[in-house]
């Protein structure tokens, strides 16, 4: 299979000779991390109950991954920890270096453009279409998950207010062959939109997008002001060649190559229990969710459906490094020496961050953690370390913890504040926590050379096997 081609530009009626596929799309990216000896395929026939996900687990901070066979879908593929690792989530946004990361991101808002739009009936979504989910793989990942879930779906709805459009991630519970609950955050964009259309008497019609390329992804995950249109600074990120077609039901602009596109309506009336993993890859609580009932599902030609594995790198990285540009913004205004911000592994990409300053005032790293914590207001815990500490190495950062920081002048606890509905040792109910700054930088009341680590000269430039025998273990 040509990841970057599909019957439609194989000369089928529904072909459109100035657009074809080898825009940013899902598939071309996979085709990219193919290239990059990135992607691996599996051609063994998998089940989509727990098997799929038990494989995408043991590939956590590796390959990303192309199920070609799954049980009870002849027609659609699988892919998952698409931009499981900050490499790849690097080539989602056209940046060479990681460190960049963030300013890429940020400066994506002020450069946002309104993407091309295409006519409907030749976007390659419409090559197939169904009435029902059943042709879906949709994956179970967890024992006690309410049931299969959609991960990756990206749901555009009207902000009737405003008249634009939001887009945003969401979760979905596959009920039957139409209907689904819908995972929506009280407060946040769509839950407006839908209270809005509930207000009077209406259900909220809206598209749903599966695969499509990473970065309009992280644009939809990105936390914009209301009435900000999120496919503006998914254009910005692929460099203006976002491309979008109005579907047929809700009259939505969606991604023209998206894989898959879900239309139908959320119901004003009706509402499920669900629940299912979340990024502490702990379970969330059980919620009376709105229900999603499908009119049609439309996909292309050996359609690719992205599955987010919950809990593990992927799902982590699509929600935490947005939100790391955010933060590295919000501190750098605070503190204009600030280097990096980093959520950590540990803090499952959420919790925990680390940010790295060029100190001048003893007072400097008790303001950025002030910033850090008003930026993210799930932050639990946060550590200012120096720039010769690398904030991505926990080795590192608890070595500053433990030779640059007294306790009692160097943390900062702050009790009986917002913190994240996630952290089972919190006050999940009414979303209370304690937080923990730690200032770990050297102190400028004593000689820089106190705190230096020891170099060898040239160390860098050695390499094990200029020393070995051929015959040696070079595993070394």
């Amino acid at each position: 299979m040509n990841l970057t081609k599909s019957r439609t530009e194989e000369g089928h009626h529904h072909r459109n000779p100035k657009h074809t596929s080898i825009q940013k799309d899902f598939r071309s990216f996979l085709q990219t991390l193919e290239e990059e000896n990135d992607l691996l395929r599996i051609n063994k026939k998998v089940n989509c109950k727990f098997e799929l996900a038990a494989v995408v687990s043991k590939f956590e901070g590796k390959h990303a991954i192309l199920f070609e066979q799954v049980n009870g879908s002849e027609e659609i593929l699988v892919a998952a920890n698409v931009v499981g690792t900050r490499k790849r989530f690097c080539l989602a946004i056209g940046e060479k270096e990681q460190k960049l990361i963030h300013a890429r991101v940020t400066q994506a808002i002020p450069k946002a453009s309104k993407p091309k739009r295409l006519s409907s009936d030749r976007a390659p979504f419409c090559e197939n279409s169904s009435k029902d989910l059943i042709k879906l793989p949709i994956v179970t990942h967890f024992e006690k998950d309410a049931g299969p879930y959609i991960t990756s779906s990206i749901v555009f709805a009207k902000d009737q207010e405003r008249g634009n459009q939001n887009s945003s991630i969401h979760r979905l519970l596959q009920l039957d062959d139409k209907l689904m609950a819908i995972r929506m955050v009280e407060g946040r964009h769509l839950h407006r939109c839908y209270t809005f259309a509930k207000d009077h008497g209406e259900d909220l019609k809206i598209a749903i997008a599966i695969g499509v390329h990473p970065a309009v992804s992280i644009a939809a995950a990105y936390q914009v002001a209301y009435g900000v249109d999120e496919m503006l600074i998914a254009n910005s990120l692929l460099d203006g060649e976002l491309t979008l077609s109005k579907s047929n039901y809700s009259q939505l602009y969606v991604p023209t190559y998206s894989e898959i596109l879900l239309e139908g309506r959320i119901l004003k009336d009706r509402t499920e229990e669900e629940w299912m993993v979340e990024m502490l890859r702990t379970y969330d609580f059980k919620r009376k969710q709105p229900i999603f009932e499908l009119d049609r599902m439309r996909f292309r030609n050996k359609a690719i459906l992205h599955d987010i594995l919950p809990g593990f790198a992927e799902h982590r990285l699509l929600m935490g490094l947005p939100v790391e540009a955010k933060m590295f913004e919000a501190i750098k205004n605070v503190v204009p020496t600030t280097k990096a911000v980093c959520l950590t592994n540990g803090g499952s990409n959420w919790l925990d961050a680390v940010v790295q300053i060029d100190k001048r005032l003893e007072g400097e790293p008790k303001n950025a953690l002030i910033a850090a914590f008003a930026s993210h207001p799930s932050l639990k815990i946060a550590t200012v370390v120096d720039e010769d500490i690398d904030p991505t190495d926990p080795v590192a950062v608890e070595y500053a913890i433990s030779t640059r920081c007294q306790a009692d002048k160097g943390f900062m606890i702050v009790t009986n504040v917002k913190g994240s509905s996630l952290d089972p040792s919190s006050d999940q109910q009414n979303l209370v926590t304690t937080k923990v700054g730690i200032d770990a930088t050297s102190t400028l009341l004593k000689p820089k050379e106190r705190f230096e680590i020891a170099k060898i000269p040239g160390q860098e430039k050695i390499k094990i096997s200029d020393y070995l025998h051929p015959t040696d273990n070079t595993s070394l």
